[in-house]
């Protein structure tokens, strides 16, 4: 039989260098040639460090049961007497071995196919819907447009508006205000009561535009609702179910 070089890193286990040997020799595992096996393994197993014991030592108590079986074969047999061949324990455990290798590399095959994948169904989650019940009277909404009111008088710098006692008021349509919510809700379907404010509005406009909003509820022609989230109201054009 011709030397076998193998690198132990090789292998899973001393089982799987077993399989290796008798295939490579062409043997039957049922009979195998032990004294030539065993002198390949032990081949195979030389040059072990002591670093490498902790990772190695199966090999070396496989090396140890083959010296034992290998001196059973050696001693000399009585022909009266049915004795159990000593490889037989070991050719079950390469049996089984190769079984389960084998059975490994077919599953290996099919890893990644989703053939034989199992996928859970979507599962839609249903959210309650929050119903909002709370009333607010007119006084909240003022109160809101107080606060705008002032900070927004507190920040800008001075305008011209702010002479009109010297050059004549300002005059600003509630209707105008009207047109210019209408227009701003046909863009959103909802926008924030502050945001109907621009920086650059006077004073006259930003009354004006707090009373087109007041005269748009009153007709039911918007809705007001407060969102203690962004500590605001929302405001929303009133469809016809809701003027029902």
């Amino acid at each position: 039989m011709e030397e076998i070089l193998y690198k132990l890193d090789s292998f899973e286990g001393p089982l799987d260098l077993l399989l290796t040997l008798i295939k490579k020799n062409k043997v039957s595992i049922y009979d195998i040639p032990i004294i030539e096996i065993t002198d390949q393994y032990l081949k195979a197993i030389e040059g072990i460090e002591e670093s490498q014991l902790e990772n190695t030592s199966e090999f070396l108590v496989m090396a140890s049961q083959l010296l034992l079986i290998k001196s059973k074969m050696l001693l000399p047999r009585n022909e009266e007497e049915e004795e159990e061949d000593p490889r037989e324990e070991l050719a079950q455990r390469l049996i089984e071995y190769q079984k389960f290798k084998e059975a490994s590399q077919e599953l290996r095959k099919t890893e990644f196919s989703s053939r034989y994948m199992v996928f859970r169904e979507e599962e839609k989650i249903k959210f309650p819907v929050p119903e909002y019940s709370r009333s607010h009277p007119t006084s909240d909404l003022l109160d809101a447009f107080q606060s705008i009111l002032a900070r927004r008088i507190r920040k800008a710098p001075p305008r011209k508006a702010a002479f009109s006692g010297i050059v004549g008021r300002e005059k600003v349509s509630v209707d105008d205000m009207v047109d210019k919510i209408c227009k701003v809700l046909s863009k959103r379907k909802k926008v924030g009561f502050k945001s109907l404010f621009r920086p650059e509005d006077s004073k006259p406009e930003m009354i004006a535009t707090f009373l087109a909003v007041l005269e748009m509820i009153k007709l039911s022609r918007l809705s007001a609702l407060y969102d203690e989230d962004r500590g605001d109201f929302i405001i929303s054009a009133r469809n016809d179910k809701n003027n029902e």
